[in-house]
């Protein structure tokens, strides 16, 4: 495909840049402590740590888990926490450690974590004790050599730590009463002795993480992603994020959580990389608090997900947070609804600039450029190092402004699939990774998602995507979440079936159908609107299509 989008990349931005194919993450760290020490990292429940106690708190931890657990260099170790400021030593430390990153999702079921622990074959676990419970029943069928667990204030100062544990146990009663054998103390584990840490030889081809998709399209995996691929990464997006960030200058709020990959290398690392603050929002779902914790942060940019920015939006005090400093709002994860950049930018003063990737890319792939004036409805532009192909179902290209599935080609593309050669065998192809999700690339290089090719509605023999319709229906003043999905119909095979949450009671199943009437073909409209109080979401607040199409579970309005 002709590479039309080189000719609207920004000023200054290379199409091949150095990504550092032989570097691993440990050459990265050593350069952002050196740099950065002296500068807060970090910002948690009115704690800050510095790079300096980052280093020595991640070094004190790696330099226990090889020298006093007997870890070896390809180990996993799986982290199952929120945002948390032992997240971040925790992961610094396995990986400078030589060992291998499973992020986990604290919400998971014994059943999802069992498969987790078995299929990475974890060698041990670092758990917030408020899900040990959950961790205790998954052992009863799969065993983890070590099991270290942390509470919530064990990164606070004593006092206020001994306080806000007390508090999450015996007053909240959100820690769960649990028993596991012999349990270790994530205290205890920085007591470790820093000077004895050997930093291990790993080469740009080593492990980093095995790093579990969502499990939002069938049974999760745990995409091998390799040092040199989070470090291409990592470049990549610093050659596009340059001209409009400062070293050293920036603070960034982390609502999405770092065991995720957008907030994993978007924030944490790539941030990471230019002396920025990271500050941690443990709990986003409770908008109040969220709103509470950075009204006067004087923050420069933002990531999150549709349903996040929504969700602050039609918070009333949202409008009391300042603004002054914001320069860069970031969304991923799903579709940005232009309903919703569009209040964003009225809001702030600052354009919400949508960027793709999956986390099979480590994640980013293709992004807008940050001085974007007005929301486009694009993911962007491939990025430097990146390129894109529109296939057919024949695996054959299409033409300039044709729909077909995305693939992508990059340094910042996974190998393959852990210990699942015949899953690797069905997405990557001669090095591009088939996405299964349906693009067009505009004339002037702009890639333009039209949906996930597992959720188009086939209605009478024509392609219907459900993110046309989400955002025809969200513009409405009385919609406050939507999702499409197929059902099954006599005459046309499927048709669309919309669930929605209103935000006022007096909206109607004839006025949303009239909305679409009037804005798509007659094929595309709705023959089913079904209310809800909430729509079924992952943890990070993608909604879930598949579970709704399923029957789903959430109680009806």
């Amino acid at each position: 495909m002709e590479k039309t989008w080189l000719g609207s990349y920004p000023d200054g931005v290379g199409e091949q840049i150095d990504v550092g194919e032989g570097s691993s993450l440990l050459d990265l760290f050593d350069q952002t402590f050196s740099k950065y020490g002296k500068l807060p990292a970090f910002s948690n429940m009115g704690k800050t740590i510095t790079y300096e106690e980052l280093d020595r708190y991640s070094l004190q931890l790696a330099s226990y888990l090889t020298m006093r657990l007997n870890l070896k260099k390809g180990d996993r170790v799986a982290i199952m926490m929120p945002n948390l400021l032992q997240y971040p030593v925790c992961l610094y430390g396995i990986l400078r450690a030589g060992l291998v990153v499973v992020n986990v999702n604290p919400l998971y079921t014994p059943r999802e974590l069992e498969h987790q622990l078995r299929d990475s074959g974890a060698s041990a676990i670092i758990i917030l004790a408020n899900f040990a419970h959950t961790l205790q029943q998954a052992l009863t069928k799969v065993s983890v050599k070590h099991v270290i667990v942390t509470k919530i204030g064990d990164m606070l100062p004593p006092l206020k730590g001994a306080i806000v544990n007390f508090v999450v146990k015996h007053i909240k009663k959100m820690v769960p009463p649990y028993q596991l054998r012999e349990p270790l103390s994530f205290k205890h584990l920085l007591g470790g002795n820093a000077e004895q840490y050997r930093k291990p030889h790993l080469s740009g081809e080593d492990t980093a993480f095995l790093q579990y998709t969502g499990g939002t399209t069938g049974v999760s995996k745990g995409a091998v992603l390799l040092h040199r691929n989070i470090v291409a990464n990592i470049m990549q997006a610093r050659e596009w994020i340059k001209a409009s960030l400062t070293e050293g200058k920036e603070i960034i709020v982390t609502p999405l959580p770092l065991y995720h990959i957008f907030s994993l290398t978007a924030n944490c690392f790539i941030f990471g990389s230019i002396g920025g603050l990271n500050y941690l929002i443990t709990n986003p779902k409770d908008i109040p608090n969220f709103i509470k914790e950075i009204k006067d942060l004087k923050f420069t940019a933002i990531t999150g997900v549709n349903t996040l920015f929504n969700a602050l939006l039609h918070h009333p005090d949202f409008n009391q947070v300042d603004f002054t400093k914001l320069k860069l709002s970031l969304g991923g994860g799903m579709a940005l609804q232009q309903s919703v950049a569009e209040q964003w930018k009225r809001m702030t003063g600052c354009t919400l600039v949508e960027a793709y990737g999956l986390t099979e890319t480590s994640p980013a792939a293709v992004m807008n450029p940050l001085n974007l004036k007005e929301f486009n409805g694009c993911i962007g532009l491939p990025i430097s190092n990146t390129d894109i192909s529109i296939r057919d179902d024949d695996d054959k290209e299409m033409p300039l402004g044709e729909a077909g599935e995305l693939w992508i080609k990059g340094p910042q593309v996974m190998p393959g699939y852990w210990q699942r050669p015949d899953e690797t065998k069905q997405v990557i192809v001669d090095g591009w990774l088939k996405t299964g999700d349906v693009a067009r690339v505009l004339d002037d290089g702009y890639v333009k998602i039209v949906d996930r090719k597992k959720d188009m509605i086939l209605v009478s023999g024509f392609n219907v995507y459900p993110n046309e319709i989400e955002d025809t229906v969200a513009r409405h003043p009385g919609v406050l979440e939507v999702a499409a999905v197929g059902t099954p119909d006599k005459k046309s095979g499927e048709a669309v079936k919309l669930y929605v949450v209103k935000k006022h009671d007096y909206l109607t199943s004839e006025e949303i159908i009239d909305l679409c009437r009037k804005s798509l073909t007659a094929y595309k409209v709705p023959k089913i609107v079904e209310f809800r109080k909430e729509l079924p979401k992952t943890n990070v607040g993608k909604i879930l299509r598949r579970e709704l199409r399923d029957g789903g579970h959430v109680q009806a309005s």
